[in-house]
Parts: C-alpha cells; sequence; structure tokens
C-alpha cells in the first residue's frame, strides 16, 4: 500500500543540506534527490527545503529515522492516511527531540486511550499536570517552536514574540 505525504526541512545548517538529500534519496530508494533550499530568515545561517513525496506506508517514519541523528535540525514528515492505514506526523527540534502522533483523515491527532490513562495517572499521583501532559500528547511544545520557521519562506513576514516580565 502506497501513502503520500511532505518532507519539511524547516532548518538546517549549509554543511548538512547534501548529507539531508542522501539520507532521503535511501529512503526513497532514488539514485539522487534535489532539494530547493532557500535562506530560512527565523534563523540566519540555516536553510530550508520541502518534498512532496510517495512510498509506502513506512515511509515517513523512515524518513524521520533517517534525519533524526543530528541535532542540529528542525524538520517535520507528514504522511496521508489511506484506506487501511492511519497518518502520521514527526516532529523534530534540537530543544525537545522528536515527537510522533498517529493522525485521522482530517489531520487532527489521535490520542490513545493508553496514552490518555498513563496521563491521568501521572497527574492523579500529582507528577505532573494534566494540561500539560495533553499538551504534549497534542505536540504543542513542538508546535510552539516550530511555529515561526514553518511561516518564516521567503518574503514571508516573521513574527517574534519576546516574553515580558
Amino acid at each position: 500500500m502506497t501513502t503520500r505525504g511532505v518532507l519539511y526541512v524547516h532548518s538546517s545548517p549549509r554543511a548538512l543540506c547534501p548529507h539531508i538529500e542522501w539520507a532521503v534519496a535511501a529512503v526513497l530508494g532514488n539514485s539522487r534527490v534535489g532539494l530547493d533550499w532557500t535562506r530560512q530568515p527565523a534563523s540566519p545561517g540555516t536553510w530550508r527545503a520541502e518534498l512532496s513525496w510517495q512510498g509506502e506506508a513506512a515511509t515517513a517514519s523512515q524518513l524521520a529515522s533517517a534525519l533524526r541523528g543530528s541535532h542540529l535540525l528542525r524538520y517535520e514528515v507528514t504522511a496521508d492516511p489511506g484506506p487501511g492505514a492511519d497518518g502520521e506526523r514527526y516532529s523534530c527540534t534540537p530543544d525537545l527531540g522528536i515527537y510522533h502522533a498517529v493522525t485521522g483523515p482530517h489531520g487532527d491527532i489521535m490520542i490513545r486511550e493508553n496514552q490518555l490513562r498513563a496521563a491521568a495517572a501521572r497527574a492523579a499521583a500529582g507528577e505532573s499536570d494534566l494540561q500539560a501532559e495533553v499538551a504534549r500528547l497534542l505536540g504543542k511544545p513542538w508546535d510552539d517552536e516550530l511555529e515561526p520557521f514553518r511561516h518564516a519562506g521567503e518574503g514571508a513576514p516573521v513574527r517574534w514574540l519576546h516574553q515580558v516580565v
């Protein structure tokens, strides 16, 4: 069964760009993948690219795994849901590491029962706050960190938020 998705490299040092292309080519079974790299204004000195792909259902996880070795990248990999397969979303930042979620046909993040039970148990035991647990299950920390990079394409306005104490 095949699916399709998108790889978003939100920020990469220039020196890693060819390595990313080689890793993606290896996963997709192509001899060469050439990404269209543009400057990332949200992080001067880094580059961004995106690639629409089509492949087997496991392609998203393989792409995320191939890129996870570098602690200098910000990226996301999505896979569309299809007959007999849920969608997926992987997000990765240098500070937070990798996040994985199953997505439904409308793009909603699907939280599994065991995940929700574990979060509720940690909150009931006083180990954490339930709202923080649910936010983490939904990928909010990753979304918060990646949002400026998602919208900082060439010519797109960048809005910087500063914490005021």
